[in-house]
C-alpha cells in the first residue's frame, strides 16, 4: 500500500515552477534577446494557427466577394481582397496553419527517420555506415527544391506530397548530425562503462548515446521548421504545393504574379510574403535562442 512520505506528500506547484525557473539551460535562454522574440513570435503564430477555425471573419473556400475585387485594404477586409473577391487577411490566417503543419510534420519525418538512420550510422560502423552513408550522399547530390519538385511531381501535388517531399529533402541533414555526435560519444567513459557491464547496444543507444543528441538536434529540428516552411512556400510558387482551394502562402503568391496584379495590387504579394518571412524568422530566432541555452559550454 502506500507508506508514510506518500501520504505526507503534497502537490506544490510554486516549488515545481521554482525549480523549473532555476534550471540552468533556462536562465541561458532567457539571457539571449533572440530566444525570447523567436519565442513569442513562435507562440503568436501557433496561437493564430489554432484559433483559424473558431475565429475566422470569412471562409477561405465559399465567401466571395466580386464586387470587391482587388479591393485595397479597409476595414471590412483588412488586407485587402484577391482577385476572386476573397477576404486576403482569412486566405493569410489559414496560410499560417497550412505552412506550420507543412513545417512540424515534414522536420518530424526527417528527423525521426535521419536520427534512426544516424544512430545506426556512428554506433555500428561497418557496413550500415557505408550503406547510409552512401544514401546520404545521393540524397545531398540533388539541390534540396529539385529534390522535392522531383518527389511532387511524381506522387502528385498535394498537402501530404508536399509534407513527405519536404520531409525527405531533411533526413540527410538529421543523419549526418546525428552520426557525428554518436562518433563523439560512443567512446566517451560512460558508454564504454555500460559496455563492460553487459549492457546490450538498445540499452546503451537509447539510454546512454541519444539522450546526449538530443539538445543538436532540438536545434536543428527548430532551424529546419524554417526552412521547411521556405520550401513549402516554393513548391506553392511553382504550382506544386497544396491545391486550392485549400490556402497556402506560396500558391497566393504564384495567383499574384501569373495573375499579372502583383504590382498593381501589391498587398496580394505583401502580406503572404512578410508571413513567410515572419514565419522563417521566428523559428531561426527560437533555434538561435536554444543553442545558446542548451550550450553547455555557456
Amino acid at each position: 500500500m502506500f507508506s508514510a512520505n506518500d501520504r505526507n506528500f503534497r502537490f506544490e506547484p510554486w516549488v515545481i515552477l521554482r525549480q523549473i525557473g532555476q534550471n540552468r539551460a533556462l536562465q541561458r535562454f532567457w539571457r539571449s534577446l533572440s530566444g525570447k522574440v523567436g519565442l513569442f513570435l513562435t507562440l503568436t503564430l501557433l496561437l493564430l494557427a489554432l484559433l483559424a477555425p473558431v475565429l475566422h471573419p470569412y471562409d477561405p473556400a465559399t465567401d466571395r466577394d466580386y464586387l470587391a475585387r482587388l479591393s485595397s485594404p479597409s476595414l471590412k477586409h483588412w488586407f485587402g481582397t484577391d482577385s476572386l473577391g476573397r477576404d486576403v487577411f482569412t486566405l493569410v490566417w489559414y496560410g499560417i496553419r497550412t505552412s506550420l503543419s507543412v513545417g512540424f510534420v515534414s522536420v518530424l519525418v526527417g528527423l525521426v527517420i535521419g536520427a534512426i538512420l544516424g544512430l545506426m550510422a556512428g554506433y555500428f560502423r561497418g557496413y550500415w555506415e557505408a550503406l547510409i552513408g552512401w544514401l546520404t550522399n545521393i540524397l545531398l547530390a540533388f539541390p534540396s527544391i529539385l529534390l522535392a519538385i522531383a518527389i511532387v511531381t511524381v506522387t502528385g501535388p498535394t498537402l501530404q506530397s508536399v509534407m513527405v517531399a519536404v520531409g525527405v529533402v531533411q533526413i540527410p541533414i538529421f543523419i549526418r548530425l546525428t552520426r557525428g555526435m554518436v562518433l563523439s560519444l560512443r567512446e566517451q567513459e560512460f558508454v564504454q562503462a555500460a559496455r563492460a557491464l553487459g549492457a546490450s547496444d538498445r540499452r546503451i543507444i537509447f539510454q546512454h548515446i541519444l539522450p546526449g543528441s538530443l539538445a543538436p538536434l532540438v536545434v536543428q529540428a527548430t532551424l529546419s521548421i524554417g526552412i521547411a516552411t521556405l520550401e513549402a512556400a516554393g513548391l506553392g510558387f511553382l504550382g506544386l504545393g497544396t491545391q486550392p482551394p485549400t490556402p497556402e502562402l506560396g500558391t497566393m503568391l504564384a495567383d499574384a504574379f501569373k495573375g499579372g496584379y502583383a504590382l498593381t495590387s501589391p498587398w496580394t504579394t505583401i502580406f503572404p510574403g512578410l508571413l513567410i518571412t515572419l514565419i522563417v524568422l521566428a523559428f531561426n530566432l527560437l533555434g538561435d535562442g536554444l543553442r545558446d541555452g542548451l550550450d553547455t559550454r555557456a
